[in-house]
């Protein structure tokens, strides 16, 4: 796996690698994060509105957005592990009647967050090693 990723960076390079995991991590962390926000909505009670379910789902995500601005790797490598429990918390609600899709969809998008953050960390700190390098 390791010689692959090595052949891949070298035959595609650093920078589109990265921008393009950027990308990923954007749109997923996005989706998830608006996913997080209708599922907290969805717990409401019928004496009206309530944000503190809407601020446990989400809390975790919006910890990161100051590491996914400022493009440090080693936060979206954090944001990466993270993202499991999405995925988890995902998996276990697919398996509830009537919120499968919901569930499909959490985890998918969680998964997808997981990837684009390891490959950013991966390539980005490839990327600013071989710059810093004279």
């Amino acid at each position: 796996m390791r010689q692959w990723l090595e052949n891949v960076e070298r035959r595609r390079g650093l920078a589109p690698l990265t921008a393009r995991a950027r990308q990923l991590v954007v749109a997923s962390f996005t989706v998830l994060l608006l996913l997080m926000v209708y599922r907290g909505m969805l717990l409401q009670g019928d004496d009206g509105f309530n944000w503190r379910p809407v601020i446990a789902f989400i809390l975790p995500l919006v910890l990161f957005l100051p590491s996914i601005l400022a493009r440090r790797p080693r936060g979206h490598a954090w944001l990466s592990f993270v993202s499991l429990l999405y995925f988890m918390q995902g998996v276990m609600v697919a398996t509830l009647p009537e919120q499968h899709l919901r569930g499909i969809l959490e985890a998918a998008v969680s998964l997808a967050l997981f990837t684009g953050c390891m490959a950013y960390a991966r390539f980005r700190s490839r990327l600013l090693r071989e710059q810093a390098e004279p």
